[in-house]
């Protein structure tokens, strides 16, 4: 079936047949599952896809920069690595990849409770790109091809395949889009513009044409990137040392060991005079004078707008990072700009330690095409086009966790949908995933959407340590876990349920000679930790670390974790009440005009998630719920 030709014309032909004649194309060959994009995103949906069976293909402008850190050599941080570790316990590799590629490992928050607890790693940012890629072409069942993507082919509503601006057609049955920031991608530096996916990259045109015109809307999103700086023209007498964990703590479950060698990042600050120059030059600034249009994070602002939106700060914090073990490149973290070269030059030099500095890449803003994410099902299936899935920042996210998160999740639910299985769908007392996705399809963004614990109802729920508790049975239920890591977990599970009911049945006195309490009622004592238990009441088995972690953890926080439990099944009982997907929401009467458009837009699929969209009242709830208990009646009346 390679390279022919389809010939043939008139009205017998099919739409895509007269599409490759007409344009005189070519036909390769025929997917289970297309992937378009081998960012974050894309590596994952490709990974999930073949793993599951199928016959997949990444596609990517460019093979050499397949699961490329574009921005911040780092995977992980507050809420973001709840992500890693879900992605993980789901069979994925971000994770695994990361503990390859990490220079410094730190648990962060650990002077807080468990439930906001978050591991964050510097990574060689080349070592974790040739990792990645080489997991992708290993691969069984996934092929990789280097194109730059024209067009998605659709039929009756239903996807087809896809067009390379070569002219080559591919039949698929599902196309998943990540398209990190190519779509229509502008990057700025001062007053100056050029179209770029990322530096030194092409973007991707045709393909944002194409989404446009099959219906979906489409806004404009922007992002930036600090300067990179030369290390050896680094004071770094002038900065503060940050060292990691000693030993680091790995991201995978299966991970036993980190191997490689670990760096200090060091910590400087912007002060007065870097702010005047900065303020000096604002109508340089693509920001500032109208030339970007793209709305930018909140949560991750350039130095410009921090100083103008802070005044009253003195100073901003710089981390220098390392960005590999064989580079003396640093990336200066806190300092994002648009700001002119000559400018960047002249502000950077004013902070301690960078007075003589040399930028090896200028910082820039880039502005990209995004859709929005309300036109998407949970299951990141597009609610317009049969078989087309969107994961990553084409969904209006910023980061790669969260990308890496809908990226598995869009590989895991193309293949289901190929095996005429029901989408697997996280609610939100069950994954970081499922509120970030929740958040994305129920809630939109008008902004680059950034995940924190504080977006979770159910943070203590959804705590770093239990990710593989949570979620690696659905990991191995749908295929994408290997038996020995799954055997591995299961008597990791096993041990913690023993240990739970050792406490529970063995007594000690402590305090009271007269009185004797369970090894869990002490436990539960503010002052007491498991090396207590260690010390005077030992298992006969051996335990592992993590494993007195989590133990201490789920006796401490029982009362806590249980509220939450009852919390969670309310939530449960109102996400079982469906909406049917036809559902006319005019037939509701005392609607008001904004909540009746905002139904029709999201079509909710139960009414957990209708009492999500902003602007929808619970008396709008109450409206629904009884109409639909009212049409329940009705077909049940019908079929008696």
């Amino acid at each position: 079936m390679l390279n022919y030709t389809i010939t043939g014309k008139g009205a017998k032909l099919n739409k895509i047949k007269r599409i490759l004649y007409s344009k005189k194309m070519f036909k390769d060959r025929d997917y289970d599952i297309v992937v378009i994009g081998a960012g974050h995103a894309g590596c994952e949906a490709a990974l999930a896809s073949a793993r599951m069976g199928f016959s997949a293909c990444l596609f990517t402008i460019n093979l050499d920069t397949i699961g490329q850190m574009s921005c911040n050599p780092a995977i992980g941080g507050l809420a973001k690595g709840h992500l890693v570790r879900e992605i993980d316990a789901l069979g994925g590799e971000m994770a695994k990849v990361t503990d390859k590629a990490g220079i410094q490992f730190r648990m962060l928050n650990m002077s807080k409770g468990p439930a906001v607890w978050s591991l964050r790693a510097q990574a060689d940012r080349v070592l974790y790109r040739i990792a990645m890629r080489n997991v992708i072409e290993s691969q069984k069942n996934l092929d990789v091809k280097q194109a730059l993507i024209d067009k998605i082919v659709v039929e009756d509503k239903k996807v087809k395949g896809i067009l390379t601006s070569l002219g080559i057609f591919y039949g698929a049955r599902a196309v998943i889009v990540t398209t990190g920031t190519f779509l229509k991608g502008l990057i700025h530096i001062g007053l100056e513009h050029f179209s770029a996916g990322r530096a030194g990259e092409f973007p991707s045109i045709g393909l944002s044409d194409s989404l446009r015109e099959l219906g979906f809307k489409m806004g404009r999103l922007k992002t930036g990137t600090p300067p990179r700086i030369d290390a050896k023209t680094i004071d770094f007498s002038k900065t503060e040392a940050q060292y990691g964990d000693d030993p680091p703590i790995p991201f995978s479950h299966s991970t036993e060991k980190i191997t490689n060698p670990q760096l200090p990042c060091y910590i400087t600050y912007t002060n007065q005079e870097t702010h005047k120059i900065i303020l000096d030059n604002l109508d340089r600034s693509p920001m500032y004078s109208g030339k970007i249009k793209g709305i930018g994070a909140r949560y991750c602002p350039s130095i410009e707008d921090k100083v103008v939106r802070f005044a009253e700060r003195e100073r901003h914090q710089v981390f220098l990072e390392p960005e590999g073990l064989e580079t003396k490149e640093y990336y200066a973290n806190g300092i994002p700009t648009s700001l002119p070269y000559d400018v960047q030059v002249m502000f950077v030099r004013t902070i301690p330690g960078l007075e003589e500095t040399e930028i090896m890449r200028p910082a820039y803003a880039i502005e990209y095409d995004f859709v929005f994410p309300t036109q998407l099902k949970h299951s990141l299936e597009t609610k317009l086009i049969d078989g087309l899935f969107l994961a990553g920042q084409i969904n209006g996210t910023s980061g790669y966790e969260e990308a890496a998160a809908q990226g598995i999740m869009a590989g895991i639910n193309a293949s289901l949908k190929l095996r005429v299985q029901e989408p697997l769908v996280f609610g939100r007392h069950e994954a970081y995933t499922g509120v970030l996705i929740d958040d994305l399809v129920t809630k939109g963004t008008s902004e680059p959407y950034r995940m924190f614990t504080s977006r979770a109802e159910y943070r203590l729920l959804l705590r770093h340590d239990n990710a593989d508790l949570r979620l690696m049975d659905k990991g191995y239920e749908i295929g994408l876990l290997d038996y020995p890591v799954y055997q591995r977990f299961l008597k990791k599970r096993g041990s913690i349920q023993e240990e739970l009911e050792r406490l529970k049945k063995t007594r000690m006195k402590y305090d009271d000679p007269n009185k004797s309490e369970t090894l869990e009622q002490l436990l539960k004592r503010p002052e007491i930790t498991y090396k207590f238990i260690d010390e005077h009441s030992p298992s006969d088995k051996s335990l592992s670390d993590e494993i007195k972690r989590q133990v201490q953890i789920q006796v401490k926080y029982e009362g806590y974790i249980n509220q939450q439990m009852q919390m969670a099944e309310r939530l449960k009982k109102i996400e079982g009440k469906k909406i049917p997907q036809n559902f006319d929401y005019t037939s509701v009467n005392g609607l008001s005009r904004e909540v009746l458009s905002k139904l029709q837009e999201v079509k909710p699929a139960n009414l957990g998630q209708a009492s999500r969209i902003p602007g929808i009242t619970p008396a709008a709830i109450s409206l629904l719920m009884v109409a639909i208990e009212r049409l329940k009646r009705e077909g049940d009346k019908r079929a008696s």
